[in-house]
Order: structure tokens, then C-alpha cells, then sequence
């Protein structure tokens, strides 16, 4: 079965802990309906997500974060049909990537807008990766 992948980036707008626990609430309550996994990686400079899987219930899912206003300067990363979902079990994982992912001088730098859509795909296998 095929499935819809999306990666997009964004950057908080009024970013704490209490946005990011109903954001992923909600999502999570979501994507268990519209049988949509994927992955979130957030902290405070930046939205990294990962979405995946029917075609429209991604697709729509993606219009209901683009207008979201809690974060701005949305770009979509990447967007392809792919026949495995890298997060077959989680309604959305969430990562703090500390560590691992652009830092924030690179993020000032344009690092996102270098970076190709494998890179960030690259970035959501190794979450995919990771324990738990």
C-alpha cells in the first residue's frame, strides 16, 4: 500500500512546554483517527516534522498545520510516496533533537535552506532509529 510522506520546517511562535504537550496531544488524538504516523522534532527555534500515511488524510492534515498559528515560515521539505512508513507504530513521536539536528547559529546561517529533501529524511531515520 502506498503512502503519502511530508516533511516540513517552521518555527515557533510562542514556543513552551504547555504548547508543544497540546500540540502533541491533539495530534496524536488526530492521527490515530486518520491512521496518519510520523515524527515531531521541536524545541524552541524549530518544528521539524514528519508526516505519513493515506494520501488524503495526510494531505489534509498538512492544511490544518499551515494554519496553525502558533508557528510561522512554514516550508515543505519534502513530499513523495513511499511504501513503508519509518514510524509504523507511533501517532507522533516527539524529539527534542538536542544534539544531533542544526544548531541554532546554522539554523541563522540558512542551514535548512541548503539542506536537501534527503538530508531531511536522513534526520527522521536516525529518530526512527532511536529507542524510545
Amino acid at each position: 500500500m502506498s503512502h503519502l510522506q511530508i516533511i516540513y520546517s517552521s518555527q515557533p511562535f510562542g514556543f513552551d512546554m504547555d504548547i508543544l504537550s497540546s500540540i502533541l496531544e491533539r495530534a496524536r488524538r488526530n492521527n490515530v483517527r486518520d491512521d496518519i504516523t510520523g515524527a515531531l522534532i521541536c524545541r524552541g527555534d524549530l518544528y521539524l516534522q514528519l508526516l505519513e500515511g493515506p494520501a488524503a488524510a495526510v494531505a489534509s492534515a498538512y492544511g490544518r498545520i499551515m494554519a496553525d498559528d502558533r508557528h510561522i515560515g512554514m516550508v515543505r521539505r519534502l513530499m513523495r510516496e513511499t511504501e513503508t512508513r519509518l514510524f509504523p507504530g507511533w501517532a507522533m513521536r516527539d524529539d527534542p533533537a538536542e544534539g544531533w539536528v542544526w544548531t541554532l547559529e546554522e539554523i541563522n546561517d540558512g542551514a535548512l535552506d541548503r539542506a536537501t529533501a534527503t538530508d531531511f529524511l536522513t534526520v527522521f531515520e536516525r529518530v526512527a532509529q532511536t529507542p524510545d
